[in-house]
């Protein structure tokens, strides 16, 4: 119990520094640059709360937004920069995360190169999978990327989708509980079909809705086609690479112009390296977490933040 009381504890001391560093119009640092105000330490809050959420099934979008809205950062809350700007900037520091990623998972990157090469069957059925896992996804949010922005990307939406998710959570929990003849049991990741992979990745589309979380989605949806929960989560770090690693370029080529103009290059690699740092080590915790307890504690996280925020929202205090 200690490890998890540490990770919340740590992500609720985020926010409270979020709290304590809002943004200030006329800040002698960036007056007459044309680029609004963020301190190191904002980029630094920022990039904690992406390493730490990205892959945990708590939604990093959620958790982005809600510390934008607490520094008053991107215009939408009335604080400075455009936020077209602000949305590219919290993608692109993803690339901290999918580093992680690459990292850890370095043995199957290293087999789906392997498997393009033609030296490795299962890499390349892996690597096929998870194209065919990301091109809903792909599609969709090409199609329908203004309309969820214009829609869904607020403060109450998000709080709706954590408090649905977390439910969800607790729902599949409660009925892998009451089964746990077949709890460890499932499909593996080199047995993974094609088919299934196609399931996963329309389910992901459902995290384009902020606050759903798009880790929650890819593992619940690998459980439910049938893959043990060990293999689940690993594919949804692995197909995460390629969506998040699509997205992060897309934003760049489109925004990046603009965001390098609001925010500098500092802020960008204080976000990078800190997503990166606190990505690995919430990584390393939630797999070796789910071996041994499942994903309750992510539901009743989310359920229980959701009730603080839309409390705090309902009550003008954010």
């Amino acid at each position: 119990m200690m490890v998890q009381r540490i990770l919340l504890s740590l992500l609720c001391g985020v926010f409270l520094l979020a709290a304590g560093a809002p943004a200030r119009a006329g800040d002698p640092e960036t007056e007459g640059t044309g680029r609004s105000a963020m301190s190191t330490t904002q980029a630094a809050v920022l990039g904690i709360v992406e390493g730490l959420t990205e892959y945990l099934p708590v939604s990093s979008t959620g958790h982005l937004l809600l510390a934008e809205r607490i520094m008053e950062i991107g215009s939408a809350n009335g604080g400075q920069g455009s936020q077209d700007a602000i949305e590219a900037y919290t993608i692109c520091i993803q690339a901290g995360a999918i580093i992680a990623v690459l990292g850890l998972y370095f043995r199957r990157v290293r087999q789906m190169l392997a498997g393009l090469a033609g030296k490795d069957r299962d890499g390349r059925a892996l690597f096929i999978n998870i194209v065919v896992g990301f091109l809903p996804a792909a599609v969709i949010g090409l199609l329908f990327n203004g309309l969820i922005k214009a829609w869904l990307f607020g403060p109450w939406p998000v709080v709706a989708a954590w408090l649905a998710g977390g439910l969800a959570i607790l729902a599949v929990h409660r009925h892998r509980k009451s089964q746990p003849a077949t709890a460890g049991k499932g499909v593996s990741l080199e047995e993974l079909s094609w088919k299934m992979a196609l399931v996963i990745g329309f389910a992901q589309c459902i995290a384009m809705w902020p606050g759903v979380s798009r880790s929650l989605i890819t593992i619940v949806g690998g459980v439910m086609v049938g893959m043990s929960l060990p293999a689940a989560v690993e594919y949804s770090f692995l197909l995460g690479v390629l969506t998040l690693g699509a997205a992060t370029a897309y934003d760049t080529v489109k925004h990046g112009q603009e965001m390098l103009q609001t925010f500098d290059l500092p802020a960008l690699a204080t976000g990078l390296v800190f997503a990166f740092v606190s990505a690995v080590a919430a990584i390393k915790w939630m797999v070796a977490y789910l071996n041994r307890h499942g994903m309750a504690i992510f539901g009743y996280y989310r359920v229980g933040l959701a009730m603080v925020v839309a409390f705090l929202l309902f009550t003008g205090r954010i």
